[in-house]
């Protein structure tokens, strides 16, 4: 008689769906105007480096669930609040040539690379959980 043993002890979890890219939009700009609503709030308007810093790493945190299409829609509604907030006077837009260029590289950098990071570590766990006799730790 022939006994059929599966190979894996755990269940395969498949590589999680990235999050719908009008979404990701959404919650960058309710969480951009969330953190202008924060800082504003925490006194003296910040200063735009602290502001791209702090824009940057919401941009990196979006990156996670999204896909790679969504990176420059997130830089960009990110840089249209530091611009709106931190850069000019409240409430006027303007473009200054090379320093908003390399903001907006920045922003999408600081995307693209959640975005990575994320798939990484998916892929990661995927082979991880797919190879067989792969001790589980």
């Amino acid at each position: 008689m022939v006994e059929w043993r599966t190979l894996r002890t755990t269940p395969v979890r498949p590589v999680p769906e990235p999050i719908a890219t009008p979404f990701v939009w959404a919650a960058t700009f309710a969480g951009c105007l969330l953190l202008m609503a924060v800082l504003s709030a925490a006194g003296a308007p910040p200063s735009p480096s602290v502001m791209l810093i702090a824009l940057g790493a919401w941009a990196m945190l979006l990156g996670l669930p999204a896909r790679f299409r969504a990176a420059p829609g997130i830089a960009v509604v990110c840089w249209l609040f530091l611009n709106d907030y931190a850069v000019t006077p409240r409430g006027q837009l303007a473009w200054q040539g090379d320093r908003d260029i390399i903001r907006l590289l920045l922003l999408l950098a600081a995307a693209v690379l959640g975005t990575v990071i994320a798939r990484i570590t998916n892929a990661i766990g995927a082979h991880h959980h797919v190879t067989p006799g792969h001790d589980m730790e």
